[in-house]
């Protein structure tokens, strides 16, 4: 990981580290993003009592701490194991893990444009680093942002490559939800009713449409980047066709799912 960050962590920060000492009371560590030292006591291992550290930690493993103190003088930095909670130990791999795409991503340009990776590397976060505390939040904001790098100063033909890699791997992976609805009703409003419905469906967002089959039948089609969303928008519209049954009326869905 090519990383780092200046000076010293804060406190109750959330650190990715690498075990490089198991002692009977304590772990030494290596901060990833600092490259500095820091030591978790016994005690902020896990809950409880410990026989042996070595049946939570081992040498090389990397782990997710919180820093409970920093001493800015001799460098000396205490951290936790057992204060991270679920949510931030995910957040920070997560954080982690696209940190490391974005360094790939460096990587396989600077074998393209047959220049040291950490040359290219140094060239790139100089620029962006003034703006962003990490490569892969910019790299983010280049989808939607067209000539972003050069705007932070990386020079044309570099932003123009940079661009095209981003968007093949930073593109957020569409979602589309696939179903056939069927609607038929004897009501004498029959056709208000079906319009009205029809009409409540494709409100439900600009990327949801529904087109006529034929015989009482529709294609439905979501598409959104959000799996999760897609789901809930799926609901909404089956709220709405459960809402159009009556005595003489009824409707169905069924779904298929597709991924693109």
């Amino acid at each position: 990981m090519y990383y780092k960050r200046q000076g010293l962590p804060e406190v109750d920060e959330i650190v990715l580290c690498k075990v490089t000492k198991i002692y009977p009371n304590s772990v030494f560590v290596d901060l990833q993003e600092y490259g500095e030292n820091g030591i978790i006591h016994i005690s902020e291992v896990s809950p409880g009592r410990i026989r042996n550290l070595r049946d939570f930690v081992s040498v090389d493993r990397q782990i997710v701490c919180k820093v409970l103190r920093v001493d800015a003088v001799n460098h000396h930095i205490d951290l936790s194991l057992r204060r991270v909670n679920t949510t931030q130990r995910q957040q920070k791999l997560d954080e982690i893990k696209q940190e490391l795409k974005s360094e790939l991503l460096i990587k396989n340009i600077s074998k393209k444009l047959n220049k040291s990776v950490e040359q290219l590397y140094a060239e790139i976060s100089k620029k962006v680093f003034k703006e962003y505390s990490h490569l892969y939040l910019c790299f983010h904001d280049v989808i939607d942002n067209p000539h972003l790098l050069e705007k932070l100063g990386i020079e044309k033909s570099l932003a123009i490559e940079l661009e095209e890699a981003i968007i093949e791997k930073f593109k957020p992976k569409k979602i589309i939800l696939k179903a056939t609805v069927s609607l038929q009703t004897y009501d004498p409003n029959g056709v208000e009713k079906l319009k009205t419905t029809l009409t409540a469906i494709e409100k439900i967002s600009q990327t949801t449409t529904i087109n006529y089959l034929g015989g009482g039948h529709y294609q439905l089609t979501i598409e959104d980047t959000d799996y999760k969303e897609a789901e809930k928008k799926l609901k909404q519209i089956e709220a709405i066709i459960e809402a159009f049954q009556d005595k003489l009326s009824t409707g169905s869905i069924e779904r298929e799912k597709t991924e693109n």
